[in-house]
């Protein structure tokens, strides 16, 4: 292949990740991410093929966007047995991903493509998928393919970073990332990732409903409303919020926190300490899923200084609340990206983030940055904002023109960029060498590092 740059004529991409779209593949937000990456892709003309542990009962092969997106659904003879989501039986479907996806790529999807003069980008997801890269590098090799394929992958977090190789996933892969706080962090293991930022849905740029804002004002009932959005997890710094809650009381100004968590077991440490601290906790439970049922289950809960969301929150009335508030705490101590906060920008919300991952909050610019885990660096711009309203506005406004570069077609974009100038590297665009005959051999590894040949294919049931 002699191309100029990436195009959706001359390119396929293949996104691995063991999260997808399905209901049963989704437990956080890295479903969501690879849904939206891989249909963003799809929408912008580039085949796309999706790899993921799927419903066991939906069909193995699924078509969306035009046909653009393909939906390969993996290892679900073994997911037939383990009913409770992508995680039930982890090791099992992590061996037979491991062991089948590199071949069928190489059968199904690489040598198709070759044979039409195409490049392959397969990005994968995480530390599921480390492995499995690494045999894709090699098996590709071993046919003659490997200079056909771009091989990215994504750390969106540290979670098993120990069960990683990372001198053989480094000599086979381009390592990326999602911040420069996960870059900094990955220094440690000897790699130095590139940074490709997360996107939002461009559809959270439109208008947010004020009306429903006015409303869940109105329901709450209290000078000051915050809002945090978060796994119960100390982290996520919880208790700097209750605190901050408590703290503004203090101060005479009738406050409430809205408080929506999961079910994690931080979240009795949490109201245990807030009712110690004096403050009044109620639950608000929806009827039903409207509109309507939401602002009736927060008008019963208040007046309280903590209302706790036990309904899910849907996108559109979750960005009504993000602009109806005085301030949304996104305030881990720890945090990867940071993309509640991005999308509490986009609804136009004043953010406090934490200072690790959020590359987009600019302080005083278009959000508060937290430095410490004291509550009262929250009270004291909470009663900045309240002070000069008009820098308020402000500062929404500009977080509102922010969120407008981190859509996903933007994130998409700086991807694409990044892929064509490691093609141009490894001599599969124009105008630069070819690679070298040795160019990722296996054997150019240190012994070490050398991996076991891949088994062969047995009992996949996903994209057969």
């Amino acid at each position: 292949m002699k191309q100029k740059s990436i195009t959706p004529k001359n390119t396929v991409f293949v996104v691995l990740c063991f999260e997808g779209p399905d209901g049963y593949s989704t437990a956080g937000g890295l479903g969501v991410r690879v849904d939206n990456l891989a249909a963003t892709l799809a929408r912008k003309g580039f085949t796309t093929h999706m790899f993921f542990i799927g419903d066991p009962d939906r069909p193995g092969d699924e078509e969306r966007e035009r046909g653009k997106l393909i939906l390969h659904r993996w290892c679900q003879w073994i997911s037939k047995y383990h009913p409770n989501g992508v995680y039930d039986g982890e090791e099992h479907k992590l061996r037979d991903y491991n062991e089948s996806i590199p071949l069928y790529l190489r059968d199904y999807i690489v040598k198709l493509a070759v044979s039409e003069d195409k490049l392959v980008v397969i990005l994968g997801e995480e530390w599921h998928t480390a492995e499995v890269m690494c045999q894709i590098s090699d098996v590709l090799y071993r046919h003659g393919l490997r200079d056909n394929a771009v091989l990215f992958w994504n750390a969106n977090n540290t979670f098993s970073f120990h069960r990683i190789n990372w001198g053989r996933l480094s000599y086979t892969t381009t390592i990326t990332t999602v911040s420069r706080y996960m870059k900094h962090i990955m220094w440690e293991y000897g790699v130095n990732p590139l940074v490709i930022p997360n996107g939002i849905p461009r559809s959270l740029l439109g208008d947010t409903d004020s009306a429903t804002a006015q409303e869940v004002r109105k329901a709450v009932g209290s000078e000051i409303i915050l809002c945090k959005v978060a796994r119960w997890d100390p982290d996520k710094r919880w208790h700097q919020a209750v605190q901050a809650t408590a703290k503004l009381k203090e101060r005479g100004c009738t406050t409430t926190l809205l408080a929506r968590g999961g079910m994690e077991p931080h979240r009795g440490e949490v109201m245990n300490a807030a009712r110690q601290m004096g403050l009044t906790i109620r639950e608000a439970w929806a009827k039903d899923n409207s509109v309507e049922s939401y602002l009736a289950a927060i008008r019963s809960a208040a007046p309280a200084d903590i209302i706790e969301v036990r309904f899910q929150l849907p996108t559109p009335f979750l960005q009504a609340v993000y602009n109806a508030v005085d301030g949304v705490l996104a305030n881990s101590g720890r945090e990867p990206f940071g993309l509640v906060g991005l999308e509490a920008m986009a609804a136009g919300g004043i953010v406090f983030t934490g200072s690790t991952g959020e590359d987009y909050a600019i302080p005083f610019v278009n959000a508060f940055v937290l430095e410490t885990a004291d509550p009262m660096e929250i009270v004291g711009h909470m009663m900045y904002i309240q002070d000069y309203p008009e820098e308020g506005g402000r500062m929404r406004r500009a977080a509102r023109a922010t969120a407008r570069y981190y859509t996903w077609e933007t994130a998409v974009q700086n991807l694409i960029a990044k892929v064509e100038n490691q093609a141009r590297i490894q001599g599969t665009l124009r105008g630069e060498p070819e690679p070298t005959e040795e160019q990722f051999h296996p054997s150019k590894l240190p012994p070490e590092l050398l991996p076991t040949a891949p088994k062969a294919a047995k009992g996949c049931q996903g994209g057969s």
